[in-house]
């Protein structure tokens, strides 16, 4: 399916939303008052032209965003040629079997495995930042990915749970890398000194790591990671030596994002904007709407304080929230569609 333009992006998506079935699936008995309840997504087939490679794309899994992750992994299986060519990798903090029961329940067909992140790997290293949420350890299990998933995913997407995808993932998987260990797309027009205290830029020691490097912001809530290149290359002890750094001198305040932009920013495959249009949860403070942004959209992304469920559930939605609404499989969203 081809990637969508603004115009005309709700209503084909809410269109395509009850032509797929989402309003009159199934609804799924709770097995626990913390974990929401989600009907039964529709199967998705293959179409002629698959063949059998596999697209790999990881997810951090855990009860306070599983709505997030229900709604992004059904977006993705829609828009998909070939839905049973992907194989997700869910990372989780601890076992949570009412979790695990609604993937299962939830999307039966699912080609998927489960992985812990041991908390401990980032115990001491996590320095508070401008949101709670962002000093979650789960939050760090990104820069780990190579040593959790197995040796035989030579590549994977990672996505936050905070986005639906409107257009075939296998486009942003087949992206050359040119050798880089890393693609994303790239902001150049944001004011790059703003991810750093001025302590930071004050200091030639530090700041002098972008010495030769043209750095530019990147999102790491959509990557394409060469796995074997960022084992091979020690990437995870580069990111941990700045979380360290951190500690000590406090050179910025937003959680992991920084620490990757210390190691890649400016060394990294550029992506088209289309497949992260974020920033849609408004900024870190108070979640307040924003707009699209001009140009094609691929993936939407609610990056940001605020969340599309729960602004929609509050009832005072943003406008980019109802773009979210059609991949909602909790059920009590069927009450609100229908008002």
């Amino acid at each position: 399916m081809a990637s969508l333009p603004i115009f005309g992006l709700l209503s084909i998506l809410l269109s395509t939303a009850f032509a797929t079935g989402i309003r009159h699936a199934i609804i799924r008995k709770p097995s626990s008052d913390h974990v929401p309840i989600f009907r039964e997504a529709p199967a998705f087939l293959n179409g002629d032209v698959c063949g059998s490679d596999r697209i790999h794309i990881t997810m951090t899994l855990d009860a306070n965003y599983l709505r997030g992750t229900m709604a992004a992994v059904l977006s993705i299986l829609q828009h998909s040629t070939c839905p049973e060519n992907v194989e997700f990798h869910f990372l989780w903090g601890k076992y949570e079997p009412e979790v695990l029961e609604s993937i299962n329940s939830t999307f039966p067909f699912l080609n998927f495995r489960v992985y812990e992140f041991d908390s401990n790997r980032v115990r001491g290293k996590i320095s508070k930042s401008i949101r709670q949420a962002l000093d979650q350890p789960l939050n760090y299990a990104r820069i780990y990915l190579a040593d959790i998933l197995p040796t035989d995913v030579k590549r994977v997407i990672y996505l936050d749970s905070d986005l639906v995808v409107v257009d075939d993932i296998a486009k942003l998987w087949e992206v050359d890398l040119e050798g880089k260990v890393l693609a994303a797309p790239e902001y150049c027009h944001a004011n790059f000194t703003n991810y750093f205290t001025d302590l930071f830029w004050a200091d030639k020691g530090l700041s002098s790591t972008f010495d030769g490097r043209r750095p530019c912001y990147f999102n790491t809530g959509v990557m394409v990671v060469d796995v074997d290149k960022w084992r091979q290359g020690t990437y995870t002890q580069k990111v941990e030596e700045w979380m360290a750094v951190q500690k000590q001198k406090r050179i910025y305040t937003l959680g992991s994002l920084p620490p990757f932009l210390l190691v890649l920013a400016g060394n990294i495959k550029a992506v088209d904007h289309r497949w992260n249009q974020h920033g849609l949860g408004g900024d870190n403070l108070e979640g307040r709407c924003r707009s699209l942004h001009p140009g094609p959209i691929s993936l939407l992304h609610w990056s940001g304080k605020g969340k599309p469920w729960l602004r929609l559930d509050s009832r005072k939605p943003c406008i980019v929230d109802h773009l979210w609404a059609p991949y909602d499989l909790y059920h009590s969203s069927i009450h609100s569609l229908e008002e």
